[in-house]
């Protein structure tokens, strides 16, 4: 085992009287968008710890969720395929439900969400997750008010009894204007390798924008506490939005630098008299791009 090296870093915290944040209030288009070349030199150096993080969640046991919540285009996918890239999938795994079953309609609203959670030595990071009815089924009309109310009363109770449990849960907003919801629309519809990013539900909810607003005020009016709060990232521009998402994330959780040391590969074994087959015995895939 290598020798640990501290990397703890002090857990945010709200303060008292810090004001209320509204999508109103990001500001669209930024002034000194960092460059693709120091976006990326901090990206790789943020990956890295995450590589680090990772390692510490394994070794120490920790149960990590994260979740991903915001408007359509917000960039929510691209944040967690950055923090994914780098990361073994089999101790950090995303999920992004689909449509509930007939079945899964009859089920404990939570229920489909539980049996993703973490083990020890896991992080889940939720595409989306059990605030679906706050907001796309709240607004779109696949819920009830009364199955709203009965999951504002269950959902602070719900995300208690995960913390309790020892589950790091962390839940993020991103925040986007409509102006520039707007503009990634636009270049979704001229892209065809961005185009299915455009569901009909989608473009349903792009006509119902002021009631979206209305819903998120809504559910972080009964789910944002001490406890268990919302953290918002500004996220009209994206570099920035990924980089402080990130750089967040390893904030929450101090951990050590497990990084192992230089690994020397082992010499291969002799071939001996073993002949390989010949190649007109393999098919191979036509080779187009030489």
């Amino acid at each position: 085992m290598a020798k640990t090296k501290a990397v703890a870093k002090p857990k945010p915290s709200k303060q008292d009287g810090e004001p209320t944040y509204h999508e109103a209030e990001a500001t669209p288009g930024a002034p000194g968008k960092l460059g693709r070349k120091a976006y990326e030199r901090e990206l790789a150096r943020l990956q890295i710890e995450l590589v680090k993080l990772q390692e510490w969640v394994r070794h120490a046991g920790l149960k990590v969720v994260a979740l991903f919540e915001g408007r359509d285009a917000a960039g929510k996918g691209g944040t967690i395929k950055r923090i994914t890239e780098s990361l073994n999938p089999r101790i950090c795994r995303v999920v992004a439900l689909g449509t509930p079953t007939e079945r899964e309609k009859t089920q404990w609203y939570f229920q489909r969400y539980a049996a993703q959670l973490p083990a020890a030595g896991e992080m889940v990071l939720f595409d989306r997750s059990w605030y679906n009815r706050a907001g796309v089924e709240r607004v779109m009309g696949f819920c009830s008010e009364r199955e709203v109310e009965e999951f504002f009363r269950s959902c602070p109770q719900f995300e208690g009894m995960l913390i309790r449990s020892g589950i790091t849960l962390v839940k993020y907003w991103f925040s986007v204007s409509d102006e520039e919801q707007e503009r990634r629309f636009q270049r979704r519809l001229g892209d065809p390798t961005r185009r299915w990013k455009l569901s009909p539900m989608d473009l349903r909810s792009r006509e119902r924008w002021l009631d979206y607003s209305k819903a998120k005020d809504d559910m972080f009016a009964h789910t944002d506490s001490r406890e268990s709060p919302w953290w918002v990232v500004n996220a009209d521009v994206k570099r920035h939005a990924r980089l402080n998402c990130i750089s967040h994330l390893l904030g929450m959780l101090p951990y050590q630098d497990l990084t192992p040391e230089p690994i020397e590969l082992p010499p291969r074994q002799d071939h001996g008299k073993y002949v390989r087959p010949p190649i007109t015995d393999q098919t191979f895939v036509p080779e187009r791009y030489t």
